[in-house]
């Protein structure tokens, strides 16, 4: 069978989740990707609450809609990110400008993840990680010798203990590649993989949209990874349609500029081929679900969510379960 077609809700968290998920299910969503900002998902109650997990269940079911994945973005670009006052809104007021205790609250909010899932009931948390060497992309002045390595080992040493607690709950960690964050193409996601030496736990939140404009190709993602795309996010994005003056690193311009090289587009308006990123799903068998993440600065949101869940819906398709050829044995 097709797969569910889920709205994450980070975009949406202004709304309390009583009043989205019965516009989410008007969308003509399956479910919702709960984020764990606003009030969709407070990893205080349900990491320490199963009661409190089941109403969030109860919620869902009494609009039609299912869960099957949490989204804990912010606290993770905490963990081992180099902080400065952009930093200060993802973490509780009182800890604001004291990074040190900053780290170490986003650090037990990973671990809090791990437990709201399995109360949850749930095998995937999506998130960041943040990244200690994401300043050192354009290497002039030159990176120093094994700068970009202690970066790495800095990574492993913070993320193998809180990986230890997802494997010891039955979740996955599934990093949204995506510059900023450790990986955020496929060499620097085959590295991470080996920084935590092919920790089980360790995967990706598959996202597209961070990949196209890059210039990486993201159907090989796909074929690359086969066991480690725990979850995927459906984003479009397009790119070369500036007017020259801006590049690929933004020129310090806000979404919707209409300089930019590149931007967010609502789902089935940008460059991204979907049509390939489902049968290279179907290829390594992947069977979770296409979650939109609706982002379009030009576009009404409500417009974007229910038009971009028909689009995706009209291009998921399962995989076939015979050889088409199969039939023309004697």
């Amino acid at each position: 069978m097709a797969r569910k077609i889920t709205l994450t809700s980070g975009q949406w968290a202004d709304l309390p989740l009583k009043e989205l998920a019965p516009m989410v299910k008007g969308f003509g969503y399956d479910g919702i990707e709960l984020a764990c900002w606003g009030d969709h998902m407070e990893l205080d109650k349900a990491s320490e609450s199963k009661a409190y997990c089941d109403d969030k269940h109860a919620l869902l079911a009494s609009h039609g809609l299912g869960c099957w994945a949490i989204s804990n973005h912010l606290s993770g670009q905490l963990v081992c990110d180099n902080l400065d006052e952009r930093h200060n809104t993802f973490a509780p007021a009182a800890l604001k400008g004291d990074y040190k205790a900053m780290r170490e609250w986003a650090i037990g909010m990973q671990i809090k993840a791990a437990k709201a899932a399995k109360n949850m009931g749930l095998k995937v948390v999506n998130g960041f990680t943040g990244s200690p060497i994401w300043h050192l992309l354009y290497s002039f002045p030159p990176c120093l010798p094994n700068q970009i390595d202690e970066g790495f080992k800095m990574f492993a040493k913070t993320w193998k203990p809180i990986l230890d607690v997802f494997e010891e709950n039955g979740v996955k960690f599934a990093l949204e590649v995506h510059p900023t964050e450790i990986a955020f193409d496929i060499a620097s996601a085959q590295r991470a993989i080996e920084a935590l030496d092919g920790h089980p736990a360790f995967g990706f939140n598959y996202d597209p949209s961070h990949l196209g404009y890059q210039g990486v190709d993201y159907v090989k993602f796909i074929r690359t990874f086969p066991d480690r795309i725990f979850h995927a996010h459906m984003k479009d994005a397009w790119w070369g349609h500036g007017d020259g003056t801006v590049g690929v690193f933004g020129g310090h311009t806000d979404f919707a500029d209409p300089r930019r090289f590149w931007d967010f587009r609502s789902v089935g308006h940008g460059d991204i081929n979907f049509e390939e990123i489902i049968v290279a799903l179907n290829d390594i068998r992947y069977q979770g679900p296409l979650s939109i993440e609706w982002e379009d600065s030009r576009m009404d949101r409500c417009h974007g969510a229910r038009e971009a869940c028909a689009f995706i819906r009209k291009a998921d398709f399962a995989p076939s379960a015979i050889a088409f050829d199969g039939q023309f044995d004697r």
